[in-house]
């Protein structure tokens, strides 16, 4: 599935955060950065609930990163 993705988003503590698809390949305990920079554990990114994209805004920088660089 991740194989034809460039990038996923992902709401962690302070932000929704657009990260590299392969960050889910990633072991669990391992840190992984997001294109703005922000960095999460892994594990994070495979546990995000309902709540947590209801309350995390997205990342502006992010945003604009992508928007930038396709």
């Amino acid at each position: 599935m991740t194989e034809y993705l460039t990038h996923i988003w992902r709401p962690i503590p302070g932000g929704r955060h657009a990260f590299p698809a392969s960050a889910l390949r990633e072991s669990l305990d391992d840190q992984v950065k997001s294109h703005c920079g922000a960095e999460a554990q892994a594990a994070r990114l495979h546990d995000a609930t309902e709540i947590d994209w209801i309350i995390e805004p997205t990342c502006n920088t992010c945003w604009k990163i992508l928007k930038e660089n396709p």
